[in-house]
């Protein structure tokens, strides 16, 4: 499999690859409106990021546009992604701002994708971690109790093609028995179903985490597992994730619970899977014909967003200080990543067909 290795110094490199500047092309989209099409409900990771990246993007992109942040719900995303694939203009004032949940159903090759996501252009990236926590009704403090759970798991998800796939098969991987309940319209909905108690294990991505969740975990009202983890020297998902250091990952999870490190097929889909999801988090996509122009004037915004004293004041408390990504490198491996080996792709069909009768 390809494993996804990231650096701050890629980050730096694919930043400076811009031929373009900012200050080349002042006034770029002066007058113009960007729609940032987000194809869940609002509340869930997702439309919080987007909304928060929102000013920062009036601000540093040339001729300060108005930026639109549209939620267009349902399918798991696939509704928005196919709209966009309709409708979406080539001249960078429309963006898809999506996730795995919309990467995954095309990889998997599902009938309803009407989306060619691996043509698409990357605008740029912004990415989060993922952490799983649990109600305390279960009886548990930590990850070490989870195997002995007073009550049977229950989780809710959008879909399981979609981002609910890597906590999928981390349950997979950790040998949990869970109830996967699908059909929830985003993850504000699904935090939503756990405050009320109708469901009991949870993921939420950092910027959820951060805001919504922390805030439920000092209650005493939830308690946290692990992260998804992320990527080692080793070039394997098995480090802890540096934006929430204190929580195992789930290949430590799995080393405490039962002696060994995790190997075999189940580890090799959640780590593929997980690769893409955690490392590249959050993408902003743009037609294929976008101009490449406009693809330097990202990378260069979003070198002058992560320089911005106030985005990194408050991203610290959003996402935990993640900065953007943009630029040719984080393009082509974005790309690279839709692209598993045939076993995983293999094993992650019949899983979901199997327990969660999706349609290939």
């Amino acid at each position: 499999m390809r494993h996804l290795t990231f650096t701050a110094g890629l980050a730096g490199a694919a930043l400076l690859a811009g031929a373009t500047t900012v200050a080349a092309q002042e006034g770029y989209f002066a007058g113009q409106e960007i729609d940032v099409i987000v194809p869940f409900s609002p509340g869930g990771a997702t439309f919080v990021s987007a909304k928060f990246l929102e000013p920062y993007f009036e601000r540093h992109l040339p001729g300060n546009p108005e930026v639109n942040v549209i939620d267009r719900p349902g399918g798991g995303s696939i509704l928005g992604a196919n709209w966009f694939e309709q409708n979406a203009d080539d001249d960078g004032t429309t963006i898809l701002f999506t996730t795995s949940s919309t990467a995954n159903p095309y990889v998997l090759g599902q009938s309803e994708v009407e989306y060619d996501l691996g043509s698409y252009r990357v605008a740029y990236s912004h990415p989060f971690s993922a952490v799983a926590y649990a109600s305390p009704s279960l009886g548990v403090e930590s990850h070490m109790d989870i195997l002995d759970a007073s009550q049977p798991l229950i989780y809710g998800g959008i879909a399981a093609a979609a981002s609910d796939l890597p906590g999928i098969l981390s349950f997979e991987v950790l040998g949990l028995d869970v109830n996967s309940v699908m059909g929830f319209g985003g993850r504000g909905p699904v935090r939503l179903a756990f405050e009320r108690g109708e469901t009991n294990i949870d993921y939420q991505f950092t910027p959820v985490y951060l805001t919504q969740v922390l805030p439920m975990i000092e209650a005493g009202n939830a308690v946290p597992l692990w992260t998804g983890g992320s990527v080692a020297e080793d070039g394997t998902l098995s480090a802890r994730d540096s934006l929430a250091p204190d929580l195992p990952s789930v290949h430590e999870a799995y080393t405490d619970l039962y002696g060994e490190e995790p190997s075999g097929i189940e580890w090799e889909a959640f780590e593929a899977v997980a690769s893409v999801t955690y490392a590249y988090g959050l993408t902003g996509y743009m037609h294929p014909d976008t101009p490449q122009e406009v693809l330097d004037i990202f990378a260069e915004t979003v070198e002058a967003i992560n320089a911005d004293p106030e985005f990194q004041e408050e991203s610290l408390e959003v996402t935990n200080g993640a900065r953007l990504m943009a630029g040719p490198d984080v393009e082509e491996a974005i790309q690279g990543a839709l692209d598993p080996s045939d076993e995983v792709r293999a094993y992650l069909r019949n899983l979901l067909t199997e327990k969660f009768d999706v349609q290939f």
